[in-house]
Formats: C-alpha cells, structure tokens, sequence
C-alpha cells in the first residue's frame, strides 16, 4: 500500500534532482544536461549581482510574513468556533462551504477575484452607482499584498481547519467536565482544555510553514500580479519562471530554485529544532 506513493516521490522529487547540475551549466537543450558546458559559479554570480534579486528576496519574505502572521491564527479561530456549534447540519454546511474553495484552482478563484475588484467587477459597479470613482486594486501597488494574503486566506482557511478539526477530536471530554466542576466557564475550556490539546499540530504545521517561508505561492502570484505591482509583487518563483521559461535561462534558473531550496532546507531543520527544544513534538 506505500508503494506507490514512493513511487510517487521517487519519480517526481528524487530522480529530477540530476537536473540541479543544470545551476553550474550554460544549458543548451539540443546538446542535453551533461553535454552543455560548464560555467562553475557563473549563474549564482550573476544572481547575487543583479539588482533584482533583494528586491525578489524582500517581496518573497514579506508575503511570506504576512501569510504566516495573519492567514496561520484564522483556521484555529474557525476550527474552535466551529468546534463550539451542536447543530450539525449547520456545521456541515458551514464546514462544506468554506472549504470548497480549496478545490478550485487558481485560474478558476483568481478568475472570481477579478470577478468582484476588477476594473469592471462587482465592487466598482456598486462604487459606479453610488457616484464614486472606480478602483484597481489588483494595479495598486500599495494594496496588492494585503490582496494577495486575503485572498489566500480565504481560499485555504476552511481547508486548514479540518486537521484542527480532527485534532479536538482526540481531546478527552472528561477534561471539560471537570472543568466545569471547578466552575470554569466557556472561555477557561478553551484556553486550558482545547488549545492545549492541539498545540501539538499547531507547533507542527507552524513548522511547515516556516519552511515555506519563501515559497509565497507562484499560482496565485501568477494570476493575481500584473507588470504595474512587480515592484511589491514579484516573488522568486515567478521570476524563475520569467527567466526560466520564457526567456530560457535555464542555468540561471536553476540557481535561483537551488538557492531557495538550501535556505528552506535550513529554514526547516531550525524550526524543528526550536519546536524540539519547546518539548513540542517535531517531525524527527
């Protein structure tokens, strides 16, 4: 039964590490991987110098930052509020419809954001109504971040929340009858009884996430960004695409997905270090 997920990672992750050598070539496709010459350092030179490179690390890091210290805390939030609700088929419907969107690609969700703050949308139809001037606020520079981080939000929270969800189903229901014994109220379940129970996943999906700290989410990037906001908007992986793809620096590619690869590498051991040294429990 395991075997063909190994197969899986074996085929797609494993064996596809024979082309990082392309990061230290001058690829060219017709004479393959191991026939292009070889440039050394070349490629990570000409990416630690070029002037667009702090500019990706900032914007990178900084949705990251925003991700992780607004959208990490909400599927908690709902999970509990969730938790607190008897009527099932209330639950259900509320559980079915919030986390639907994670089922939709961003082609499809990016396609609905559009739908109702783009130029012609549904915001700028009301604003048009009332006399107000329209707003593009997928062209502002200044909103655009805050766009993205809501709107990742709000594909993922409902989707997040069900592991929570299975978590405080592991919790005792002894431990909040004795303290409401004790006298506690509502408030004192969750914070002594609930939180407590799932701060395990907590600590180990915040583990996860800080690995991916500079993985800001190149679909949704891709389909949300636009030339005007590259100066706040335009991530590692988008421009590895740009270069890699569409302008076939492939060597120069390959370094910036190898660079990003060391530091999330690095990112990780040291988050399940720290978790480790809480007394929380890691992933080795």
């Amino acid at each position: 039964m395991l075997a063909p997920t190994l197969l899986y990672f074996l085929v797609f992750n494993y064996i596809p590490f024979y082309g990082i050598v392309i990061a230290f070539k001058n690829f060219q496709p017709f004479k393959g991987v191991w026939d292009s010459p070889w440039v050394g350092w070349k490629n990570f030179d000409t990416m630690f110098s070029s002037v667009k490179f702090p500019e990706l690390i900032r914007n990178t890091v900084l949705i990251s930052f925003y991700r992780l210290l607004f959208g990490f805390p909400v599927p908690i939030l709902f999970a509990l509020m969730l938790n607190e609700i008897r009527l099932m088929w209330f639950k259900r419907t509320i559980q079915t419809i919030t986390y639907f969107p994670h089922f939709l690609s961003w082609v499809v969700f990016g396609g609905i954001v559009f739908n109702v703050i783009g130029p012609s949308g549904i915001v700028n139809l009301v604003l048009g109504n009332l006399g107000f001037e329209p707003l593009n606020l997928a062209a502002n520079p200044e909103v655009f971040r805050s766009l993205v981080v809501v709107t990742g939000i709000l594909k993922e929270f409902g989707w997040a929340a069900i592991i929570y969800l299975a978590a405080l189903t592991g919790i005792d229901p002894h431990l909040y009858e004795a303290v409401k014994v004790d006298g506690g109220g509502k408030l004192k379940q969750i914070w002594h009884i609930t939180l407590p129970g799932i701060r395990p996943m907590i600590a180990m999906l915040l583990i996860l996430q800080l690995a991916s700290i500079l993985d800001a989410g190149f679909e949704q990037i891709l389909i949300l960004s636009n030339p005007v906001v590259y100066s706040v908007g335009d991530i590692i992986d988008t421009y590895v695409y740009r270069v890699g793809l569409l302008e076939a620096n492939y060597g120069l590619a390959t370094a910036v997905g190898l660079f990003k690869g060391v530091i999330a590498a690095v990112l990780i051991v040291s988050a399940n270090h720290i978790i480790r040294r809480t007394g929380e429990k890691s992933l080795w």
